[in-house]
C-alpha cells in the first residue's frame, strides 16, 4: 500500500518519527520538511491532489491539532478525511465513512499512537451495507450539485 504523508511545521518531529515506523508500507513525503513555519493548506492540497489522482492509495495528515488540515483537505472533491483521535474513530473511518484521508494532532497523539490507528485503519474494511454506500453517496450528490 503506498501512503502519503503531509504535514505542517508544528507535525514535523512526529511525521519523521512515524515515517520510520510504517516500514511496511511505501511513503510518500509531500512535506513540510522542517519546523520553519509554513501555511499548512499547501501541504494538506498536495496530498488531497494526489489521492483524488490515485498517486497514493491513503493519506496521513497532520498539524497541531489536526482540524486545519482536516478542513483544507475536505474542500478538495471526492476527498474523505476524517480527523482521528481513538482506535475506535480510526475503525469507523473506515467502516462507515471509506475515509481516504486521516488527519491527526500532533500535539495530542505521539508517532507509537498515530501508528496504531492507521493500522487499525488498514485493518478495516469498508462496510457496503446500503445505509454506508446511500450516505457516502449523498455527500457525492452534493459535491456535484453544488459545483461551481
Amino acid at each position: 500500500m503506498k501512503i502519503g504523508i503531509a504535514n505542517d511545521h508544528r507535525a514535523y518531529k512526529v511525521k519523521e518519527e512515524l515515517k520510520n515506523m510504517l516500514d511496511n508500507f511505501d511513503i510518500i513525503d509531500y512535506g513540510c520538511y522542517s519546523e520553519e513555519m509554513v501555511d499548512y493548506p499547501k501541504f494538506a492540497f498536495r496530498l488531497a491532489e494526489a489521492v483524488i489522482s490515485k498517486e497514493i492509495d491513503l493519506g496521513i495528515v497532520m498539524c497541531g491539532t489536526g482540524i486545519g488540515v482536516s478542513i483544507a483537505c475536505n474542500k478538495v472533491r471526492g476527498i474523505r478525511c476524517a480527523k482521528i483521535d481513538n482506535l475506535s474513530e480510526a475503525k469507523s473511518a473506515k467502516e462507515h465513512n471509506n475515509a481516504n484521508i486521516l488527519a491527526f494532532s500532533a500535539s495530542s497523539h505521539d508517532a507509537k499512537e498515530i501508528k496504531n490507528m492507521i493500522d487499525i485503519f488498514v485493518s478495516s474494511t469498508f462496510n457496503t451495507e446500503p445505509r454506508y454506500k446511500i450516505r457516502i453517496k449523498q455527500v457525492e450528490d452534493y459535491e456535484d450539485k453544488n459545483e461551481h
